[in-house]
């Protein structure tokens, strides 16, 4: 993607769950309400609540508008990016004009911070699928985990999605991010399972430290541990799979600026981008190289994978 030419968009990415996500990025950089230990985008630095209108509506509209007509294969339209999307007062209408402009899904991912706000859930009311984040159901472990802004509590947290689930018509997948010695304790699995009770999600998505994380003592799950606990939570669980969908069919003029784009949003290995922009190793690595000797990127070894990330 000419990252220029759409600024505020990026991939599309191949999602594990919603295919070719076309990604709308509605905040500056690091951007939220947490500063979660396993964020890949490392910390924040100054986490906030206030919400804001913090870029053009209408130049947003026409990088969607523009980008679609490049034939590039999409299979969601996501808010997410670079921090908390329904910070981003003007949500609600781009999600309603978007709807109007094509009839690709729309998703939106958010860490449920805000969904305790009447006004929040009102804009989320014309997505297709709105996937939740809830990693603690105790004050003590929100805190830990989390690190939220000062005024949000987890009860809270749990009531807004209590509220936003009797309101809401499509598709609430909620996932729960797992870290070893965190919240994944049997007292604290439990707790968990009372909220999802109450909250009633289509699909609960448990997922683990995957890629590298703000903080270094954030470890994974293993794959046993999570399949032990999707289980505990039953038939409505799953632990999100790897990526298994065939390459992109249009392959970016500017493959720099495609990996930029996309390096910029979330560290990715070399078989991300494969996915993402149709390409191969081999035509990635020369650009991958000369980014790195740039210094614009840098690799990063996590659970023995090579990740790029900013530099």
């Amino acid at each position: 993607m000419n990252e220029k030419k759409f600024p505020h968009l990026y991939g599309p990415v191949p999602s594990r769950r919603l295919g070719y996500s076309l990604g709308v990025d509605l905040l500056p950089f690091k951007t939220c309400s947490l500063s979660c230990v396993y964020c890949q985008l490392g910390r924040t630095k100054k986490t906030t609540i206030r919400r804001r209108q913090f870029f053009s509506e209408k130049q947003i509209l026409e990088e969607i508008r523009d980008f679609l007509k490049t034939g590039t294969r999409v299979d969601f339209i996501t808010f997410s990016g670079s921090g908390e999307p329904t910070l981003n007062k003007s949500i609600g209408r781009l999600i309603r004009k978007i709807k109007k402009m094509t009839g690709i899904q729309v998703a939106v991912l958010t860490n449920s911070t805000l969904l305790s706000r009447p006004e929040v859930r009102k804009e989320l009311a014309a997505a297709d699928v709105v996937v939740p984040s809830l990693d603690a159901a105790t004050e003590k472990v929100f805190k830990k985990i989390n690190r939220p802004h000062p005024s949000l509590q987890a009860r809270k947290i749990i009531e807004g999605l209590v509220k936003f689930r009797r309101q809401f018509r499509g598709q609430i997948w909620l996932e729960i991010l797992l870290v070893k010695g965190i919240n994944d304790s049997p007292a604290h699995l439990k707790k968990l399972g009372d909220a999802v009770e109450r909250i009633k999600p289509d699909k609960i998505h448990l997922n683990t430290v995957v890629r590298p994380p703000a903080e270094k003592m954030a470890k994974p799950l293993s794959p046993v541990e999570l399949n032990r606990i999707k289980e505990f939570f039953g038939e409505k669980a799953e632990v999100v799979a790897s990526f298994r969908k065939k390459e992109q069919e249009t392959a970016p003029k500017n493959i720099s600026q495609a990996i930029l784009s996309i390096v910029r949003r979330r560290p990715v290995c070399l078989e991300d981008l494969e996915h993402s922009l149709g390409l191969t190793r081999e035509e990635l690595i020369l650009d991958i190289q000369r980014l790195l000797e740039q210094k614009k990127i840098k690799m990063v070894r996590h659970l023995e994978r090579d990740y790029f990330e900013p530099a």
